[in-house]
Formats: C-alpha cells, structure tokens, sequence
C-alpha cells in the first residue's frame, strides 16, 4: 500500500510539472501573438499616417507651384504697368 500511495503521489507531482509547463508555455505563446498583434496594428498606422503626410506634402507641393505661376503673373503685369506709366510721364 505504502508502494501505492507513494506512486500516487509521483503521479500526481508529475500531472501538476507538465500542468505548469502547459501553463507557462500557453502564456508566452499568447503574450507574443499579443505583441506580435500589436506590431502588426502600430505599423499599419504608421503605413497610414505616411500615406497622409505624402498626399498633404503633395498637395503643398501643388500649391506652391500655383502661387509660384501667380507671382510670376503678378511681376509681368507689374513690369507692364511700369511701362505704360513711363510712357506716360
């Protein structure tokens, strides 16, 4: 009986090792699907966030050269009208 209750108890202490390491390993395994998900959501932001500053940057790229062609618009009207009030004098 003492052979008995003696296996038992092994038994039991080997269950409640390879319970643990279960444990353990099933944390970890879900700690770094969790960080991995996590990577995965902040790199898609960021993905995002630089598609938004190429188009805004762009966009001010586009604008500057409409004001860029309004200036020179401005300066040959200018030049025009300093012309005429040459004339004129």
């Amino acid at each position: 009986m003492n052979e008995e209750i003696i296996f038992g108890i092994g038994g039991m202490g080997f269950v409640l090792v390879i319970l643990s390491l279960i444990t353990i390993l099933a944390t970890v395994v879900i700690s770094q699907g969790l960080k991995t998900a996590r990577a995965k959501t902040v790199s898609m932001a960021e993905i995002a966030r630089d598609e938004a500053y190429r188009k805004l940057a762009e966009e001010a790229v586009s604008v500057q050269r409409k004001i860029a062609e309004d200036l020179s618009d401005l300066r040959t009207r200018i030049v025009s009208m300093e012309k005429m009030l040459r004339e004129v004098d």
